[in-house]
């Protein structure tokens, strides 16, 4: 079976490995959906250092320790075995970590024996399917599993259950200075704000402003286009005096010189126009006075 076809598979078969643990269940229910391998102590099981998950909120946890504390945990953790009675979680690491805050001494798990690759595409999968991963992190655990293992965008398209547009999207993240990639894995900035920087000439100055500002991304994306358009009209000024011949750039000097203020000659062959530019009120009443005069 070539490359391609286990990636398009690999897809469909990570649930079955995970077991159907992100099922709804009852708050009630005391019992997990998912029946355990066993009960392992927790201090024989270790974080992921590879889990692309890397912000959990302190509240959150808390709320969900004071819930394993009445109900236990509902659904197993999904791990695998490193040695002997030691065991690296491949999901399932923010109820480890509230496990540990309600004081529990041993915690039900499910083990399954896969390599760093399919650890890594199940912990994605399982972040992404609960909305766990904030933007920043899912775009990072994308870049990896591009970098280390040569998926392509449709590759983790198909896994992940969703567009290549999508995992492309994601990508461009990436491209953005680090105080923005703060803001966004802070969650003061959403992926549509983000986006709508990548292409601007100061990425982290305008994302100051947008949450200063509290904008929308509609807002956010207007901001971003009047940037881009300020960045090409000196781009553009700069081609057409290029295009211009000595004389015309001769002309340009001679009057620039005279009036002490900027002159821009557009010549074309049945016509043109004489641009004379001006900072103050002041310039502008010499300029009409000049003209006056002749």
């Amino acid at each position: 079976m070539n490359d391609d076809v286990s990636k398009r598979r690999l897809g469909r078969g990570l649930a079955a490995l995970i077991g159907e643990m992100d099922q709804p269940v009852p708050v009630e229910s005391a019992r997990p959906s998912v029946s355990a391998d066993r009960l392992v102590p927790i201090e024989f099981i270790s974080r992921n250092p590879r889990n692309p998950r890397r912000f959990f909120d302190d509240s959150e946890l808390h709320d969900l320790a004071s819930s394993i504390r009445q109900h236990g945990i509902v659904q197993p953790v999904v791990v695998r075995t490193l040695s002997a009675e030691r065991y690296e979680i491949i999901a399932g690491e923010r109820r480890w970590r509230a496990a540990q805050l309600a004081g529990l001494v041993e915690i039900p798990v499910i083990v399954r024996d896969v390599d760093d690759k399919t650890a890594l595409e199940i912990a994605i999968v399982e972040n992404v399917q609960r909305s766990d991963l904030n933007p920043l992190e899912e775009a990072l655990g994308y870049e990896q599993l591009i970098a280390e293992y040569g998926y392509t965008q449709n590759d983790l398209g198909e896994i992940i259950g969703k567009s290549r547009s999508h995992v492309a999207n994601s990508l461009r993240l990436l491209k953005l200075p680090d105080p923005v990639r703060d803001m966004l894995a802070a969650g003061s900035l959403s992926a549509g704000h983000a986006r709508a920087l990548v292409s601007t000439s100061d990425p982290s100055n305008l994302a100051r402003t947008i949450v200063s500002k509290g904008m929308s991304v509609r807002d956010a994306e207007r901001l971003a286009q009047n940037d881009i358009k300020a960045q090409s009209e000196p781009k553009l000024a700069a081609q057409q005096r290029d295009q211009k011949d000595s004389d015309t750039l001769a002309l340009e000097r001679t009057l620039s010189d005279a009036l002490g203020l900027d002159v821009t000659i557009n010549h074309k062959a049945n016509g043109g126009q004489v641009r004379i530019s001006y900072k103050s009120l002041e310039q502008l009443e010499e300029i009409c006075r000049l003209l006056e005069r002749r």
